[in-house]
């Protein structure tokens, strides 16, 4: 089996063959730390955590780089507003950040570089763009000249007249170019700045993850990954920048970009108003069955949100837990273990399905990764699984064996999706809900014990917007999803 990626830079499926033989290197985009993250930004971070996850399943040993973008407009921005120090308020939400990635199973990456802390590496490259004529400054302010990259476009496709009549482009009549963008900015009061060959400044968007990625991959590295709408600017000046300061090409061997988040149709953003945060939704569904919606959709293919969509993904994954917690008391349940084996042709039926499964997975993870198939027979092996289950008492020691290999598919299979199909998780899960609900319950108690009313209908219907229903009755409180 061979596996194919969908590569924007050609615009079609490529076999995937890394620089160095059983590595890969792999640079993603990581999230600007001014708020929590929404699903729209958590759609790469699982798709691409996943990709990791295959390729280290099939063998390969993986160097993931993730940045945290902490210096930029939206940062300060933001600080001013609610008056922070903008450092603090990026490395703030650096550490929420990780609290919802580890709710969404996404493993840490090898190294999670800060803009803050690669300036020099930043400066540094600036300096050898300006050297080999790709950079200039003026009074302070550095800006890479498109037009000294002939292959400008490259990535989205378009010509550079396209670019700038659709582009949203900063006016500044001191550029050389309209399209000229920033490398380095001169510091404005109130900013945090840093020491640089142009004055104190900091550092344009851009030039952040070409100086990043160049430091942990080189100058050329396998996959550089990020969601759809960074395909332009944001890749296409990385690309310019890279490939202009190190005269290699290619920056990045395969480019792979996931699907927008769509609510109503349209695109899920912070500037339209429709964005859900990551923490809002984790009220209502746990981080696996996030995770499990999000692989329900090739990562290349739109995504709609909506709370029925969600609903069914929780519906699915307990599905397949219930299947590997059947399989697990059938192997526990000694009474079951009588020496007697079932008839050869239910237990081939079953045998012929695991591997199957097995041989299927692996193509459709093949197949540019295609999560929504792979979940697919996942269902297929549990559904074949139970059958078996049902169709007799006892079990003999071949039945159990096979059993074993299943359940190890299973875990295997369901640990590259980065869903925890296992008892624990479930149990981990619903002992969580249970001791929140009760120390809720408990609380409503003791408001209504001292007549206040206000802060236990406050509890009650709060609960209530959740689809958790509380029935009073003469044995105390309970409760129940609506």
């Amino acid at each position: 089996m061979t596996l194919k990626v969908y590569n924007t830079l050609k615009r079609e499926k490529e076999t995937f063959v890394p620089l160095k033989a059983g590595k890969v290197g792999m640079y993603v985009c990581g999230p600007t730390t001014y708020d929590y993250i929404h699903l729209g930004n958590a759609r790469p971070l699982v798709v691409f955590d996943t990709v990791r996850r295959y390729l280290e399943y099939t063998g390969y040993e993986v160097d993931y780089i993730q940045n945290f973008t902490d210096i930029d407009d939206k940062i300060i921005n933001r600080a001013n507003e609610v008056g922070e120090d903008p450092i603090q308020l990026a490395a703030r939400f650096v550490e929420e950040y990780f609290q919802d990635a580890k709710a969404l199973n996404v493993r840490p990456a090898t190294v999670h570089p800060k803009v803050s802390t690669h300036m020099g590496d930043i400066i540094a490259m600036i300096r050898r763009l300006e050297e080999k004529g790709h950079a200039y400054e003026m009074e302070g302010d550095v800006y890479f000249s498109i037009p000294s990259f002939k292959d400008y476009g490259k990535l989205s496709g378009r010509s550079q007249e396209d670019m700038q009549a659709g582009a949203r482009v900063e006016v500044d009549e001191r550029k050389r170019h309209p399209m000229d963008f920033a490398l380095w900015k001169k510091v404005k009061p109130g900013e945090p700045s840093w020491d640089s060959p142009w004055g104190k400044g900091r550092p344009g968007w851009h030039i952040e993850c070409s100086a990043m990625s160049q430091k942990y991959l080189g100058d050329t590295f396998d996959i550089h990954g990020g969601g759809q709408d960074l395909i332009f600017p944001h890749h296409e000046n990385e690309i310019a920048q890279s490939e202009a300061c190190t005269s290699t090409a290619p920056m990045a061997r395969y480019w792979l970009h996931n699907g927008f988040i769509t609510v109503n149709q349209e695109k899920m953003s912070k500037s339209l108003g429709n964005f859900f945060t990551l923490r809002q939704i984790l009220k209502k569904f746990s981080g696996d069955v996030v995770r499990f919606y999000l692989l329900s959709t090739h990562y290349r293919s739109p995504l709609d949100f909506d709370d029925t969509k969600l609903e069914a993904a929780q519906k699915g994954l307990q599905r397949l837990r219930t299947g590997r917690r059947l399989l697990e008391e059938a192997l526990k349940d000694s009474a079951r273990q009588s020496g007697n084996n079932r008839p050869a042709a239910q237990r081939e039926k079953l045998a012929d399905q695991w591997t199957k499964t097995k041989n299927d997975f692996r193509e459709a993870m093949d197949d540019d990764f295609n999560t929504a198939l792979a979940l697919s027979l996942l269902f297929d092996l549990a559904r074949e699984t139970n059958a078996f289950l049902h169709g007799g008492e006892g079990l003999g020691a071949e039945d159990l064996q096979l059993l074993r290999h299943v359940a190890e598919t299973f875990d295997q299979l369901s640990g590259v999706m980065g869903i925890e199909l296992s008892e624990t998780a479930e149990a981990a899960d619903d002992s969580l809900v249970d001791g929140l609900m009760d120390l809720l319950i408990s609380l409503r108690a003791e408001a209504r014990k001292k007549k206040d009313w206000a802060t236990a209908d406050k509890i009650r219907d709060g609960l209530k917007e959740l689809a958790i229903i509380i029935e009073d009755t003469p044995q105390g409180a309970r409760w129940k999803k609506g």
